[in-house]
């Protein structure tokens, strides 16, 4: 081991007696302007007083810095404390580790307050101690949704200070097993300026919060705002502060939320907890696939299944296209929950490989449910359901011995009109088993067989819609 010993060091400053710094994103400006010119926001420009010229900043270092090789460093087992929320510790792989400090992020209204409280009851329950910091919401407020949720409990402690400073010393007081902010965007450092919220605020607000967490050990959950463009509110350095983020998200007219882990340091980012909406709070659902299918109508034109992956789980959902003559000179291409540049890639493909003119008709399409399909596996099921949708003849026509609702599509189109392989095809088939699908459209080159599963193999677009009995075969 060697051992260096920092000297201290001055460094001169030379900076302007006066700047304007932006209170959102902390751009400083030499004179005040009506909007910030990186972050385009209105009258957020602020005066703040810096180091005059024949100032110099000193810093001492009084420590031993250690020089270590890695195989010298012990490892360390993180070991994570379940929450009691069944989808919560499958996304956060098994809860939340002692010392760690959590960003939860989304819209207003999407049910952060919800989980945050019902994180912190499962944790009174399991015999801890919790306390819960509420800048925005009065304790009144807090105790109406406690009740809702059946969450009031003794050891269920409430701080509706926006002081940092106060919080500290309420958990050197309490001595809890888990903090909960909410939110990170309303509480304030006492000795930094800026008003709640703004860049200097919020870094602060954050850095106290961390290292007050790792020095206990004590796991620290942090509720986050998006901004109306659907970023992080407040300084992006945040994310790199926390351990972990996850993103609560959903339509607000649709009783699904997903939480997806978008950074763990503890573990993977490749999974997601679902949970539904309801009186009592966010509930687990364990079946998510039956949920977005329950109600379908399997004789209608214009539905195909999809099975899809959120990180490595499975789950069908359904893909509605809708396509009507056009009213308006352009005609309407209307994606719901689906990538719109990919649909209009899908339109073209069609017109050109399949020789299905869309030109004068518009197109609406959906994922059923409130849910979203992005990836490139929803390509051909999204293409055969605007085929039906023309038609007017439901998918699964064509097979032998047909049945319409016993096939699911999976599958990327390229521009040739080509079908491409896609990843976790046997898992995607396996969860199409487990709902009584005993058909499945596929690339050619689709080597996985699944026992319980007919695979169709086509290798473009005009083929697979021949297959499912949407056009007739060459």
């Amino acid at each position: 081991m060697t051992s260096v010993t920092r000297r201290p060091t001055t460094r001169s400053v030379s900076r302007s007696r006066t700047v304007f710094e932006c209170t959102s994103c902390g751009t400083p400006h030499p004179a005040w302007v009506g909007r910030c010119g990186t972050c385009g926001e209105w009258n957020v420009l602020e005066e703040v007083p810096v180091v005059g010229p024949e100032a110099s900043i000193r810093t001492a270092f009084d420590e031993v810095v250690h020089l270590r090789s890695l195989t010298d460093i012990e490892s360390t087992n993180w070991v994570a404390e379940p929450t009691g929320l069944t989808e919560a510790d499958r996304a956060l792989g098994g809860g939340l580790v002692p010392g760690s400090v959590t960003l939860i992020s989304g819209e207003p209204g999407i049910g952060k307050s919800t989980l945050t409280l019902q994180l912190a009851a499962e944790r009174v329950r399991s015999g801890g101690r919790v306390l819960l910091v509420s800048a925005e919401e009065s304790a009144a407020q807090v105790r109406l949704r406690a009740e809702r949720l059946k969450a009031v409990y003794k050891d269920l402690w409430l701080v509706d200070s926006g002081s940092v400073d106060a919080v500290i010393d309420r958990v050197e007081d309490l001595k809890p097993d888990l903090v909960v902010v909410d939110s990170i965007q309303t509480v304030q450092v006492n000795d930094e300026r800026g008003l709640p919220g703004s860049i200097g605020q919020v870094r602060a607000a954050a850095q106290r919060l961390v290292t007050e967490a790792k020095a206990r050990s004590l796991a620290t959950v942090l509720v986050g705002h998006l901004t109306k463009e659907g970023s992080l509110a407040g300084p992006k350095a945040l994310e790199h502060l926390v351990d972990t983020v996850v993103e609560l998200t959903g339509d607000r007219h649709q009783a699904l939320r997903v939480l997806r882990v978008v950074k763990h340091r503890f573990g993977p980012t490749d999974e997601i907890g679902l949970f539904e909406m309801a009186e009592d709070g966010l509930r687990s659902v364990d079946d998510p696939s039956r949920l977005f299918l329950d109600d379908r109508a399997a004789d209608v034109a214009g539905s195909v299944v999809l099975p899809t992956l959120e990180g490595h789980r499975p789950l069908l959902v359904e893909i509605q296209a809708l396509v009507v003559r056009a009213t308006m000179p352009h005609p309407r291409r209307s994606p719901q929950g689906l990538d719109g540049r990919r649909l209009a890639l899908l339109l073209a493909v069609l017109d050109r490989r399949v020789g299905i003119s869309l030109g004068a008709l518009d197109v609406y399409a959906t994922v059923v449910g409130g849910a979203s399909a992005t990836e490139p596996a929803a390509d051909l099921p999204l293409a055969l359901a605007v085929v039906s949708g023309v038609t007017g003849r439901p998918v699964g026509g064509g097979v032998s011995n047909p049945r319409v609702d016993d096939t699911v599509a999976l599958g990327e189109v390229g521009l040739g009109g080509e079908l491409r392989q896609v990843v976790g095809t046997e898992r995607r088939l396996r969860e199409a088993v487990r709902l009584g699908y005993s058909r499945a459209v596929v690339p050619a080159g689709t080597v996985t067989a699944v026992e319980g599963v007919e695979l169709i193999r086509v290798g473009n677009l005009a083929e697979a819609a021949a297959a499912v009995g949407l056009l007739s075969a060459n």
